[in-house]
């Protein structure tokens, strides 16, 4: 009897049938797209570096009208186009341009000429202005020479007619943990990285639009906090309020995964695809992270500020090194993309009856579990 019963449920099955392969003009298509898609990545990512070239970087320049109109000249004809002099008062001046980040160095020029830099801002400006101090070295040697002071048999004299040393002064260094800046620049990309994977995941693994809000901020909060706890407490790649920095780190980590999830909420699974590709592939390449933005063509640089990535590597920066500098609109640019992907989580959760998600998934889930409730009367009958 029980053979009986038993051989409608499996028979009706049969053997397993063999997967049919892929039609040839698929597997072209394909292989097409992923190269494409490798392409894609590689531009993304060497472009900023193919195609960055130091222009218009502000430094600061304290001296006589006539010293400072002889020292643009010379940048000019050394460098064309690299170099925005901005004159200030005094050395004072100076300082306090560079410590607002309002000029990446100064050149002070006088009877005791000396270059300021910031090796904290960039290492690449930090370089260029070292470059400079030789430069005005040698300028001043000619200078010297124009004027005919020629050396005499007088070592007095000599001492006298001998141009001044132009000496380097490095008004905002780097951590002595952190001496090159390797830690800092590095430990801006967990940030990107650390939005994406947490709006991913918390777009795979959660359901509801609302609940998918409260995971974010529960991440950023708490991934803030780790993320701080290891590049201040243990690297020493952060510098500052501590509990400042890890403000700013989930305030970046929610500017990113925040948008994430609500693309999901709005547009379904393609959302996420949408989220990481404007995060990894439009906005990282043009966040001025590892080179100054100024670097980047056309107005990239400053675009780029205003995406997740570029502000929050300009707030971290400056919150640890330059104090005084107006970090507003990094702020403002981390809560608009925060807020913005709230926002467009609660539209995908008006749009939808009881709160029900928008992507295929989860539409499938409830319909396959209104279907079982309808069987159950039938069943039980």
């Amino acid at each position: 009897m029980s053979s009986t019963t038993d051989a409608p449920r499996t028979t009706p099955a049969g053997p397993p049938r063999p997967v049919p392969h892929t039609p040839w003009g698929r597997v072209v298509a394909l292989a097409v797209g992923v190269a494409a898609v490798v392409g894609v990545l590689v531009l993304a990512f060497s472009w900023p570096a193919v195609t960055a070239e130091p222009k218009d970087l502000p430094v600061a320049v304290a001296g006589p009208p006539r010293a400072v109109a002889g020292l643009e000249a010379t940048l000019d004809e050394a460098q064309p186009g690299v170099v925005d002099l901005v004159q200030v008062a005094d050395r004072d001046a100076a300082v306090a341009a560079i410590e607002a980040r309002d000029a990446y160095g100064a050149i002070v020029l006088g009877t005791s000429p000396e270059v300021l830099t910031a090796s904290a801002a960039s290492s690449v400006t930090n370089q260029l202005l070292t470059a400079a101090a030789a430069q005005l070295q040698a300028g001043l040697a000619q200078q010297a020479q124009a004027t005919g002071q020629e050396p005499s048999q007088d070592p007095g004299q000599d001492a006298a007619a001998a141009p001044p040393t132009v000496t380097v002064t490095d008004v905002v260094p780097l951590s002595p943990d952190d001496p090159r800046g390797t830690g800092l620049t590095a430990a801006l990309f967990p940030l990107l990285l650390g939005g994406i994977v947490g709006g991913v995941a918390i777009s795979l693994l959660v359901v509801g639009a609302l609940r998918r809000v409260l995971a974010v901020a529960v991440y950023s909060a708490v991934g803030g906090l780790v993320l701080v706890a290891v590049l201040q407490s243990w690297f020493g790649a952060l510098q500052g309020d501590w509990w400042t920095n890890a403000a700013a780190a989930a305030l970046a980590l929610a500017a990113v995964a925040a948008p994430i999830t609500g693309f999901v909420a709005v547009l379904g699974r393609a959302g996420i695809a949408l989220g990481a590709v404007t995060m990894m592939l439009v906005a990282n390449p043009i966040s001025g992270a590892t080179m100054p933005p100024e670097f980047l063509p056309w107005h990239w640089g400053a675009i780029g500020q205003w995406f997740p990535p570029g502000a929050g590597a300009t707030l971290l920066r400056d919150l640890s090194y330059f104090p005084a500098a107006d970090a507003g609109a990094a702020w403002l640019a981390l809560g608009a993309w925060a807020v913005a992907g709230v926002v467009l989580s609660l539209v995908g959760h008006l749009r939808t009856a009881g709160g029900a998600e928008p992507d295929d998934d989860a539409a499938r889930d409830e319909a396959l579990e209104r279907g079982a409730r309808h069987r159950e009367p039938a069943l039980h009958a």
